[in-house]
């Protein structure tokens, strides 16, 4: 096994361990957990990029601040959603957001998409429908949250590879936590102050994220995207024994069928995302 699987191995169970947390924060706000997961980071990341002279600002400030307010939306989507349904299958409809940011690449930075990835987001949609179908535990309104998430996310994917070559990776993840803190701060009207048992959890959650973002950036630069991207889908592992665990949430069959048929799906655009084929 290389560095950089393990580098990912390791991220991929910290982002598992900070969705369980917002799961386990249910009964706060959920913009108070996007401000609890934001500030988390935030107070390290703020001061170390000062002290190393990272742009703060940027150069191409309204893009970066678009990254910012959809990575909000996405995040506060998903935390909703998390709050109401089994934490596994919020994941796995999430993990949609790689083919909404398929399409909006294909549509904006002109990248080409071949058949079998299209035949791919076939698979994993119909994964959606199943999953859907037989939990009884997923409800419209959270369905209708996750694929807003995953939606959210693809814009984000496009923005950051736009941005990827132009600005510092730290003032890129800069701009989401500030976006993060003040419209998270508009809702604060609805804030409650956390108790004893709470506060692993809220204290945890922006720590657990910053070690997952630390060690996802080491893995992509100690290893190729291709070797890498399939173990990002161990988070949704990791999730579902974590929601077995921790909440008591159990798969029957056939949604465990959709689940499979949406890692499936997105599985196979990562294989096919890199080949020629006519």
């Amino acid at each position: 096994m290389t560095q950089g699987i393990r580098y990912i191995l390791f991220a991929t169970l910290a982002f598992a361990i900070m969705n369980a947390m917002a799961k386990e924060l249910s009964e706060f706000h959920p913009l108070q957990v996007v401000f609890f997961r934001s500030i988390g980071t935030w107070i390290f990341i703020f001061p170390y990029m000062l002290n190393h002279k990272i742009p703060v600002r940027g150069t191409h400030v309204k893009p970066l601040i678009a990254r910012g307010i959809l990575g909000v939306l996405s995040l506060a989507c998903f935390f909703i959603a998390v709050q109401r349904i089994p934490l596994g299958s919020a994941i796995s409809i999430r993990y949609l957001g790689p083919i909404f940011g398929a399409g909006l690449a294909y549509y904006y930075l002109k990248e080409k998409v071949n058949w079998i990835q299209w035949l791919s987001f076939a698979v994993a949609f119909s994964g959606v429908i199943v999953l859907k179908g037989f939990d009884i535990r997923i409800d419209f309104l959270s369905l209708s949250l996750l694929l807003a998430s995953a939606i959210f996310v693809g814009g984000v994917f496009v923005l950051i590879r736009y941005l990827s070559n132009k600005e510092h990776f730290l003032t890129i993840i800069n701009y989401f936590m500030m976006s993060a803190l003040l419209l998270s701060v508009c809702f604060v009207q609805y804030w409650r102050w956390p108790i004893s048992h709470e506060w692993l959890p809220v204290c945890g959650i922006g720590m657990s994220g910053l070690i997952g973002q630390i060690y996802m950036t080491k893995a992509f630069e100690t290893e190729d995207t291709s070797v890498l991207a399939p173990f990002k889908y161990m988070e949704l592992i990791y999730a579902i024994l974590m929601g077995y665990f921790l909440f008591g949430e159990s798969y029957e069959l056939l949604p465990m069928i959709g689940i499979l048929l949406i890692i499936g799906g997105m599985l196979t655009n990562v294989w096919a995302k890199g080949k020629v084929i006519t």
